[in-house]
């Protein structure tokens, strides 16, 4: 890896997405790796252009004029980079033309059913369904849902090596008699991936070979006790470039410039956030909001001390296409309780259903602004409870079972999200990263996240994660140099004891020993924000008393000492409780809605 990195001296990195195509421009400076300049264009996988690489091409003309240099020579990257011209390594990720779909299937869903989807999910799928031999539904609903959905590619999984092979052969005859037609036309032949029980491979070859593109891979669940993911996500971001990618127009050529595989947008974003996670040792939630979808990533330690990550993609939770399923699935008073006026519920429902059927508009008001960004606490809201059920530990693994046992089983291992040992929240997607000032992201993210203990927030700048993901397969030490450097923008520190009281009772006394050396002490009440000046880059020591009814991490009315950084924000100090609760009656709401965002300098004339 040394000589490697050695030897790169810039890096050029796209992320073709759906409606637009980004490229970055990355080189040495010194010691250090450096984002010189970002360009855009329109994506061209549709008529009349149908070639990728049209918006690729388009994309890094606008990098070449900003950064001053040649890049391309008949339409083609110049590599490797010659003086002044060209670059060292080309790199790229894609979620054009609607990304990776995928159907999992497990013999139990809470078992092999839901470890497939972790697989699928990690690797940067969009799950449509889940089919498993318990899920209720008849031979013929499955079959047909298979036909009826059309997935780029099917992963099959069921039974612990060694274990019954009945089960996962019957699931395998129902993918066989569905035979569906994939999504991108006849000459594409479907992939399948089986991934479990070692010892019905061969029935599985038998029943799949002939029909699809059958590929096998380690047992993803080879014992209860266990998970064994990484083989089946390789294999699903390797069949994702040979059959899915290789079908859509113009991708054939691209992948043949690039010196890395193309990943899929969200398997990327995950890559970059588990780098972090494991180089720094910390445990991190990150989130991307976008008009259709919110995915959730997060790396947490469970029992054994191992770090797991996770991703969830919440496919019909969004802040434009998917905006009216926030409302139906929020409720309307779970929106208007972050509302800061009075609003009658009619406009409030008219102004959603605009949004809906003009996405790509964004508020000209400042009550516009705030009615948005209340519903971005919900979508965040809702994206992060469905993250939480997801990455939970193994179900199962306590008990001596037998396969009647993991059929009745409905409930299991609790979730893998603690959030008193959260270090980290990353966000990103343009309601986050985009909003005028950086206090309204830090407000958006504590209500709807509602970190406990103390947590460090940040947003991505320009969400540059898709390419420093990829990136950081190739030559992590860039990735890692340029995520802190220049894609991370540091909002601050979150203090937030987790309690509940009335307003205006005790609740904790807290000493900042800033930088500069200056110290002060303050009592902050029950029901208050409060905002300290911490700059980016600087750290304080804090030392915070909780009253014996709250706990700031060590226990009720334990004290707790520790350092924290800055940000653009700084130091927010939040003792609204945990849960948070809102009042429900609309004159006490609006008071404290408008005082604790005066509180954070979010909006003006508040």
């Amino acid at each position: 890896m040394a000589d490697t990195e050695k030897e790169i001296r810039s890096i050029l990195a796209t992320d073709c997405g759906s409606t637009t195509t980004k490229a970055i421009l990355i080189e040495k400076r010194g010691e250090e790796y450096q984002l010189i300049v970002r360009g855009e264009a329109p994506t061209t996988v549709e008529a009349p252009v149908e070639d990728v690489t049209a918006g690729v091409i388009n994309a890094i003309m606008e990098v070449a004029e900003l950064a001053g240099r040649k890049l391309l020579k008949d339409d083609q990257i110049i590599k490797p980079q010659q003086g002044d011209e060209g670059v060292d390594l080309y790199i790229s990720t894609s979620s054009a033309g609607g990304g990776l779909q995928m159907m999992v299937a497990g013999v139990v869903r809470n078992l092999t059913g839901e470890s497939a989807e972790r697989a699928a999910l990690g690797a940067g799928a969009i799950v449509m369904d889940v089919i498993a031999s318990n899920d209720k539904r008849l031979p013929h609903e499955k079959i047909e849902r298979i036909r009826h959905l059309r997935p780029d590619m099917l992963l099959l999984s069921g039974g612990i090596d060694g274990g019954t092979t009945s089960h996962v052969v019957e699931l395998a005859e129902l993918i066989a008699a569905a035979n569906p037609r994939p999504r991108l036309g006849l000459a594409y032949e479907l992939p399948v991936i089986y991934a479990g029980n070692k010892d019905a491979r061969n029935l599985i070859r038998e029943r799949l070979e002939d029909k699809m593109a059958l590929e096998i891979v380690d047992n993803l669940r080879p014992v209860l006790e266990r998970e064994n993911l990484m083989p089946t996500r390789l294999k699903i971001q390797e069949q994702f470039l040979e059959h899915v990618m290789a079908h859509a127009p113009g991708y054939n050529k691209l992948i043949s410039w690039t010196d890395a595989p193309i990943m899929p947008t969200p398997a990327a974003v995950g890559a970059i956030i588990q780098t972090v996670a494991n180089q720094q040792d910390r445990q991190v939630v990150g989130v991307d909001i976008g008009g259709a979808t919110t995915d959730i990533f997060s790396v947490f330690k469970n029992r054994e001390d191992e770090s797991i990550f996770n991703r969830t993609v919440s496919a019909n939770v969004g802040m434009s296409y998917s905006i009216s399923n926030v409302l139906a699935e929020a409720g309307l008073e779970q929106i208007l309780r972050w509302i800061p006026f009075e609003i009658d519920e009619n406009d409030l429902r008219n102004r959603i259903k605009n949004k809906m059927i003009r996405p790509t508009t964004i508020p000209q008001t400042l009550e516009e602004l705030m009615i948005e960004q209340a519903i971005a606490r919900e979508a965040l809201r809702l994206a992060f409870n469905q993250h939480k059920q997801l990455a939970v530990e193994l179900r199962g693994v306590q008990q001596q079972r037998t396969i009647s046992d993991a059929f009745a089983q409905s409930e299991g291992g609790g979730t893998l999200v603690d959030m008193p040992s959260l270090d980290l929240i990353v966000g990103s997607g343009g309601v986050l990263s985009h909003a005028p000032r950086r206090h309204q992201a830090m407000l958006m993210m504590i209500d709807a996240f509602e970190p406990e203990g103390l947590t460090h927030l940040a947003v991505d700048s320009i969400f540059m994660m898709p390419q420093l993901g990829v990136l950081a397969q190739v030559n992590e030490k860039a990735a890692t140099q340029v995520f802190e450097r220049d894609c991370l923008i540091h909002l601050g520190t979150c203090i937030a004891p987790v309690g509940t009281a009335k307003a205006g009772d005790a609740c904790i006394s807290i000493t900042v020993d800033s930088p500069s050396g200056q110290s002060f002490t303050q009592e902050v009440a029950f029901g208050e924000l409060r905002l300290y000046a911490l700059e980016v880059g600087g750290k304080a020591k804090v030392t915070i008393q909780p009253d014996r009814r709250f706990d700031i991490g060590a226990g009720r009315g334990q004290a707790v000492e520790s350092e924290v950084m800055g940000g653009v924000v700084g130091l927010v100090v939040d003792t609204r409780g945990r849960p948070l609760e809102i009042p429900s009656d609309s004159t006490n709401r609006v008071a404290n809605l408008k005082r604790w965002a005066g509180a954070l300098k979010a909006y003006p004339e508040l």
